[in-house]
């Protein structure tokens, strides 16, 4: 999908962090913008700042782990700018512990958003993709995390597998359909956003008393992410990815390596090996 202008983008979690950078990236190409987000006041101030820029472009707020509002967000797009060409379910958070000790409100929270989010935005907006029956590129927020598996993030960890294959999955059965339609899953290495902080975006009902190893882990990925790379790499990535039709987007340098080790250890057979970036 090599043209993007006067085509149109839906971005979830579009509010701060990849998927704000997602959304002035997609403005700067001349695409139409829905952005969507669970968070109300930087939602506003995010769509206020595209418009500004001359973007034309919708907010809609949305929980993405709940499928009524991820169709209702699909339904604003449609009618506000007609075909999708370009969704990227990007909405995430995190939440770590002992994987025995994490409560499973904090399960729930993260699949809901990490897992069910995807699979909401694909249930949504493919068949509208497939019903108009232009070009267009579903890109899906995963993780290096979902590459590899790392101890106190089993909640993150396995909503990234899951993500990373379902993604896969949808890659062979849109090529089985011969559709027009690509498929891209976003996997990054550390990324200065608040993911940090997801806590502040988190349902009242669905809190959960935090455990000595999750507030560690919390504090730990705080401080890495502030030294990550800045999210506009992220969104220069996908949109290379969406023009070359390039299904996995992958971090770059010694973030590789752990992934790598995780290949080699199934294709031998041998047990889990862990070597943290950069080992």
């Amino acid at each position: 999908m090599e043209q993007l202008r006067g085509k149109t983008a839906v971005v979830t979690g579009a509010a701060s962090g990849i998927g704000l950078a997602l959304a002035r990236r997609f403005g700067a190409e001349g695409m139409r913008v829905v952005l969507a987000d669970v968070e109300d006041a930087a939602l506003e101030r995010a769509a206020a700042e595209l418009a500004a820029a001359g973007v034309p472009q919708i907010a809609v707020r949305t929980d993405v782990s709940r499928a009524e509002e991820v169709e209702a967000l699909a339904e604003r797009a449609s009618a506000a700018f007609g075909a999708v060409h370009v969704l990227c379910n990007n909405a995430g958070v995190f939440a770590g512990g002992l994987a025995w000790e994490v409560p499973l409100a904090d399960w729930s929270w993260v699949l809901g958003v990490n897992l069910w989010g995807v699979i909401h935005g694909v249930r949504s907006f493919v068949p509208r993709m497939l019903a108009h029956g232009e070009e267009a590129h579903v890109v899906n927020t995963a993780s290096m995390a979902g590459l590899m598996s790392s101890p106190l993030a089993a909640p993150y960890a396995v909503s990234k597998h899951a993500v990373v294959a379902l993604s896969e999955t949808l890659y062979h059965e849109l090529g089985m359909q011969r559709s027009k339609i690509g498929v891209s899953v976003l996997c990054p290495e550390g990324v200065a956003t608040r993911i940090g902080e997801s806590e502040r975006n988190r349902p009242h009902a669905s809190a959960a008393g935090a455990t000595p190893a999750a507030t560690g882990v919390a504090a730990a990925l705080r401080s890495a992410v502030s030294q990550g790379l800045a999210p506009e790499v992220m969104a220069e990535r996908v949109v290379r990815a969406i023009r070359e039709r390039r299904f996995y987007v992958l971090a770059e340098g010694p973030w590789r390596r752990p992934a790598e080790l995780r290949a080699e250890d199934v294709r031998l057979g041998r047990n889990p090996s862990f070597g943290a970036p950069g080992s």
